[in-house]
Formats: structure tokens, sequence, C-alpha cells
């Protein structure tokens, strides 16, 4: 590592380089925002956020609307899992985009929804910078994960003294989500499952057949205008949105 790397990591020591900051932008309140993370946007010259697709706004964006207003602003479409895009022609195209701000002496900023260390599409970014430009200098600055903010809003503990905390993607299939709560009821363990969504039409049936639904707690679009948290029990829709979970202590 060099020293102008060093500096600029450990002791935040300003140097004539370019570079890649990834920040967590938190889960949707503009109010959960990190000095951290406030500092490295209004220092950066451009800002990057991922999109779905050409149409539709950054929720990560609106996040910092008011700290990017008269800044370089440059969408990414992140493929999300979908079949039409290939992903490592995504994030390549990314890194080929942020690479040419750095050339040009331009400090780049990649916003990140929630934390930057949970199911985070940025840490393929990160990934292909360090395999294909290892001299850039790159930092993280982690945010308010959607789990510690839903906690917080519920006085959930996500973990007690001898607890084992479990964070899993809602599994797809009945049988793989059976499976996970048996698992967590023979086991002092607290079950997070994100990315919900869809699922929720079995998900529910199968909390009810196992016993577990009044023991489980939804939190729906955490940290924006709609947001719910509640049992969830009383969640009666088929389908949950795209920003989903259930906080689960057997």
């Amino acid at each position: 590592m060099g020293i102008h790397k060093i500096l600029k990591k450990f002791i935040g020591f300003e140097t004539n380089f370019a570079s890649l900051t990834i920040v967590g932008v938190g889960p949707g309140d503009p109010s959960l925002l990190t000095i951290s993370a406030v500092n490295a946007i209004k220092k950066a010259d451009a800002i990057f956020f991922p999109i779905s697709n050409d149409e539709k706004n950054s929720f990560a964006a609106e996040i910092v609307k008011e700290h990017i207003k008269f800044k370089k602003k440059i969408p990414i479409i992140f493929p999300m899992a979908r079949k039409e895009y290939d992903p490592e022609e995504i994030w390549l195209n990314a890194v080929n985009q942020i690479v040419k701000y750095l050339e040009n002496n331009e400090s780049v900023v990649l916003l990140c929804l929630g934390d930057t260390s949970l199911f985070a599409s940025s840490s393929n970014i990160l990934r292909i910078i360090k395999k294909n430009h290892p001299k850039i200098i790159t930092k993280t600055i982690p945010g308010i994960s959607s789990i510690a903010a839903a906690a917080a809003f519920s006085d959930f503990d996500l973990v007690k003294k001898d607890e084992t905390l479990i964070i899993k993607e809602c599994p797809s299939s009945e049988s793989q989500l059976k499976a996970l709560l048996i698992q967590g009821k023979l086991s002092k363990q607290v079950l997070v499952l994100m990315k919900v969504g869809k699922r929720w039409s079995f998900a529910k049936k199968i909390l009810q057949k196992e016993n577990i639904i009044n023991k489980s707690l939804i939190a729906l679009n955490v940290g924006m205008p709609d947001q719910i948290i509640q049992n969830a029990s009383k969640y009666n829709r088929e389908i949950m949105p795209y920003f989903s979970l259930i906080l689960i202590r057997f």
C-alpha cells in the first residue's frame, strides 16, 4: 500500500489523487445519513447511483438529493438478479465509467442503499476495481441497514447473550423455508429473512403452520414514507413490496 493510500484511508489526509468512495446512505430516511456519508458526498465531483432500469428513479439518490443538487449525477443500471441482464457485463461497464472520471482526477462517490456490507451490489464493482485497477484509492463508508433500523423502531433486540443471529434472503421454495424455520426452532436463534416480496404468499402459510407467525415481525419500506412495521399475523396482503423483511425470535 502506497503512502498516499495510507494517508488517505487512515488519517483523512488530502492528496492530489482522485478516489472512489462507496457510501451507505441508510434505508430511506435522509435523517439517518451518517456525518461521514454527507461529508464524502460533499467532497465528491461525481455521484454514481443505482437504478433498476432506464425509466425508474434511484432510491439511493432520492435519500441524498439535497446534497447532490450541483454534482455530476450518473445512474448505473444494476441487474438485481434479473435474467435479461448479464451481471458481469453490467458491473464491468459501471467500473469503466467510474475509472474514466478517476483518470480525469475527479473523485467519485458510489451510493449504496442501506449498508455497504449487506446484499450490496456495490461490492461487485469494488471487486472488479481491486482486480483490474489495484492502484485506485478506495474507501467504504457504512450506513444504517434496514435490519438495524427496523429493530430500533420496534424495540426488537437483534441478538441477546447466547443467541445466534442468522440473516438470509427469503428462500424461493416452501421446502427450503420450512427447513430453515425448523432449524431455527432447534437452536437459540434469531432469524432475519430479507427480500420477502412475492414469497410472502407461501411464507405466511408456513409461518402459520409452524406456529411462528405471532413471533414474527414484518418491516416494509423501512425509513420511507410508507413504512410498515407490525406483527406478521396482521398483514393480510398476498405479496410484500421489494423492500421487505421478517424478524423472528424462536
